[in-house]
């Protein structure tokens, strides 16, 4: 008989891949202070309680980059699901091509834009890594 998981709380986030008329997706490295800092990350943020993922992700680039979107502007991409110590992390991750504003580092230390391939250089949060590729497929397959 297999074993009964443990229940944990599940910890939503959203994430975007901003992607510029390069080619070239945004990441931001999380600042000293915060849990994996450091590391470069796509910008989003929490879910909060009652909140659809695409306005949570609104909200967290306004207040990480101080850049508008437009939720129809969200493109669903992909998902990854990380059994952490003390929760689930579910992390939705959407591209993005047009926004309002010059993207800022409001919340990180830094910003950089990259081509999807060049991600694979960087020091990224495991749940982020596996977000490459798919990155570097879909942005091929448009041009």
């Amino acid at each position: 008989m297999p074993k009964q998981a443990i229940a944990k709380p599940l910890l939503f986030v959203v994430a975007a891949g901003l992607v510029d008329d390069h080619g070239r997706v945004l990441v931001q490295q999380r600042p000293e202070g915060k849990a994996l800092a450091g590391l470069w990350e796509f910008p989003g943020g929490k879910v909060e309680p009652g909140e659809a993922p695409e306005l949570a992700l609104v909200r967290e680039l306004r207040e990480e980059l101080d850049v508008g979107v437009d939720p129809a502007d969200l493109e669903p991409l992909t998902f990854a699901s990380v059994d952490l110590a003390d929760q689930h992390l579910l992390l939705l991750l959407y591209l993005c091509r047009v926004w309002t504003g010059a993207p800022r580092p409001l919340e990180a230390s830094a910003l950089a834009w990259h081509p999807p391939s060049a991600l694979r250089g960087l020091a990224m949060p495991p749940a982020d890594v596996p977000f490459i590729a798919m990155l570097e497929t879909a942005l091929a397959a448009t041009g």
